[in-house]
């Protein structure tokens, strides 16, 4: 890790953050990363999950020969 900065959290969050990272036998940097991975792969699943618009419909049954 080269760079590093500093973010607020409460006590309750980090007791939880170092918790979990010590039962994964990974830092809090690596945890957190997860966590941020988690939670933008959950924002596509949403995004794929919803239905498509009209407009969406019309590209995909478009004839591209």
């Amino acid at each position: 890790m080269s760079q590093t900065t500093t973010i607020r959290i409460s006590r309750d969050t980090h007791a939880r953050v170092t918790r979990l990272a010590a039962e994964r036998h990974e830092t809090i940097d690596e945890t957190v990363s997860r966590a941020i991975r988690a939670l933008r792969q959950d924002t596509m699943a949403q995004d794929l999950r919803a239905e498509l618009t009209d407009d969406e419909t019309a590209w995909l049954d478009a004839y591209a020969g």
